[in-house]
């Protein structure tokens, strides 16, 4: 496959020419470029037939950049290059210059001027509403690079599990209609090149780490993508996968090292047992299996206590940031990583932005063993992360089951089990720096879950836009959108944004043709998020919940300042709201605002319809 190279990292034609040893000839060079005043270590790794066989200086001299150390790999075709950069470097082009023997060959390479604050950028928060888009299915802005020369798999819209044409153009054409609904962050599943044969649209097995995928655009309309999302307000987080990586990945004809990753006899998957991290019961042929063993046959457990493979990962995760002007990473299957390299990992990144922000995916319905994988929580192993926020997996568990259960409730049942995991915050290091969701492109939709009730989603999107945490919604979800098929699994729940593609007969980008409960839901869910943008309460005001066991579930958001009551009937009667029951909190409240309907509501005499919500805020 022809390989696409920024223009700030190019070849150039060798000075001079001798038959007495191998020509010198460079396939890969990585990172494509770096900046002057970064915190990482600049470690390059070059690939090419017998480079290990070259000496290699960094030319000119006297400005600051040399070479400080060459490492040979296993493999004669790889040679890493440890570059000093001094605090008073000067930016600009520089060149390699690799010699063997009377042959010499020069790769210009730019190490640039750092954006201005770049150490210093922000990251997203709880003040945030996160929108999860799937590229492949949110919209079709370049008809053009549906399929390419240069790619294995073609576009062909009319099968589930083929790639559909969306792409960062389509993104980018639809940035107003996400920040008109009130979300304030992006996460969108990876666009790197996925080069497999079948089903890799989702682009979780990444074919080259340092290229967006051709069929989503280039890497310059990925910076432009990001650039696009920052005049809307809108941050842009990046969904990476160093726990496996493609088969089709240009270096497995030629590893570095025979453990870059891990190898075993014959095919062995990991046993998905991520609970053998934190028992001290665990067998350590299970720890090993469940680290090590591969996620699927195309997709190769990568090893990251190889320390050239370690620093790879650091440096590629700081070149995006600093290359496209990234705001967060969420991490792909995070407790799936060797945890101790991982730990590390998240360090070096936060060394070089420390108030940045990663969550990682950790699938879990164990409150404990969520809680282990956040930084700076007490573990008795003395284990510690380093990583910042995790998505909080048992609150997704519980809300999904409430949602089937719409009776009266009772013990261990319908809205219990929304206030049974809250009850267990205690056992969180940070509950600023949890994510939230009812469903993810992994999941069935929520729509799905709903039975297509317009009133169960407005429960839902109640929840997710009031409780603690930074809340998450995947594409669609705003419109109720539900799965094609569901018994077809995760392609069919992934289903193209109406209007995204020219061809289509309802344009859903476009609020005036929304009707019915589509419109209904929408208006909902945009008129809350909204609001919740500026109610610093919301954002990280404490929490106070009162149990019930009549499928009803009463909490209270509040801080110095401000009182917010939610109110979530999900039985199938009306309830009185009772509100003298609540007096540790309400006896300083006044009369309060219906944050739906902007009427003042005096709390004493309030009934709450069937499946049914009330939010009404207070000034203290």
């Amino acid at each position: 496959m022809r390989r696409f190279v920024l223009a700030l990292c190019s070849l150039v034609v060798a000075v001079s020419v001798s038959a007495a040893a191998p020509k010198i000839d460079i396939k890969h060079v990585e990172p494509l470029s770096w900046w002057v005043g970064m915190t990482t270590d600049l470690q390059i790794m070059v690939n090419g037939s017998n480079i290990s066989l070259c000496d290699v200086q960094i030319l000119p001299e006297n400005q600051g950049v040399s070479v400080k150390a060459l490492h040979k790999a296993e493999s004669p075709n790889y040679l890493f290059v440890d570059v000093a950069i001094a605090d008073d470097a000067k930016a600009g082009d520089y060149t390699l210059r690799f010699t063997n023997g009377k042959r010499k060959y020069d790769y210009k390479y730019t190490i640039a001027e750092r954006r201005e604050g770049s150490r210093e950028r922000l990251s997203f928060t709880n003040a945030d509403f996160v929108y999860l888009i799937m590229p492949d299915r949110f919209a079709n802005g370049n008809a053009e690079n549906d399929s390419t020369d240069d790619t294995a798999e073609d576009a062909d819209r009319s099968k589930a599990w083929r790639r559909h044409g969306g792409d960062l153009q389509g993104m980018i054409d639809h940035l107003d209609y996400i920040a008109d609904l009130g979300a304030t962050a992006i996460w969108s599943t990876p666009l790197l090149l996925d080069n497999e044969n079948g089903a890799s649209y989702h682009g979780y097995s990444c074919s080259d780490y340092y290229l967006i995928d051709p069929r989503f655009g280039t890497n310059e309309m990925f910076k432009t993508y990001v650039e696009e999302c920052h005049k809307r307000d809108l941050k842009v987080i990046m969904d990476i996968v160093p726990n496996h990586s493609s088969t089709s990945h240009w270096w497995y004809g030629d590893l570095p090292f025979s453990d870059w990753v891990h190898q075993w006899d014959e095919y062995t998957q990991s046993n998905w047992t991520f609970s053998t991290n934190m028992d001290f019961n665990a067998s350590k042929s299970d720890l090993y299996q469940m680290e090590s063993g591969w996620f699927d046959k195309s997709m190769a457990d990568m090893n990251l206590d190889n320390k050239f493979l370690l620093n790879y990962f650091k440096q590629w995760a700081v070149w995006w940031v600093e290359y496209s002007n990234l705001d967060g990473f969420r991490v792909d299957t995070y407790p799936y990583n060797e945890k101790h390299p991982m730990s590390e990992w998240c360090k070096a990144v936060m060394a070089e932005y420390p108030n940045f922000n990663i969550v990682g995916e950790v699938w879990t319905s164990s409150i404990p063993q969520l809680a282990y994988w956040q930084g700076g929580n007490y573990n008795k192993d003395g284990f510690n992360s380093n990583l910042k926020s995790i998505m909080d997996f048992p609150l997704h568990d519980a809300l999904r089951s409430a949602m089937c259960e719409s009776g009266n409730g009772g013990w261990g049942q319908g809205m219990t089990r929304v206030y049974d995991v809250v009850s267990h915050d205690f056992v969180y290091h940070d509950l600023d720096n949890m994510m939230i969701m009812a469903a993810n492109h992994d999941t069935d939709r929520i729509g799905d879950v709903c039975e297509g009730d317009v009133r169960r989603m407005k429960i839902v999107h109640t929840l997710l836009l009031t409780m603690r945490g930074m809340p998450q919604m995947l594409y669609g979800d705003e419109l109720m959108f539900r799965s094609t098929d569901r018994s077809k699994g995760h392609p069919t729940l992934r289903v193209d944004f109406p209007g995204g593609w020219a061809e289509d007969s309802m344009n859903l980008f476009d609020a005036s043709q929304h009707t019915g409960d589509q419109k209904e839901i929408f208006d909902y869910t945009r008129h809350l998020a909204n609001w919740r943008k500026s109610k610093e309460v919301i954002h990280s005001g404490k929490t106070l919940h009162f149990i019930d066991r009549d499928n009803t579930y009463a909490f209270f958001r509040y801080n110095d300042t401000d009182v917010v009551f939610v109110y979530i009937n999900n039985s199938n009667d009306a309830h009185e709201v009772p509100w003298s029951r609540y007096s540790e909190i309400t006896d300083k409240l006044g009369e309060g605002r219906d944050v739906i309907s902007g009427d003042m509501v005096d709390m004493k005499a309030v009934k709450v319809e069937p499946m049914s919500t009330l939010v009404v805020e207070f000034k203290l």
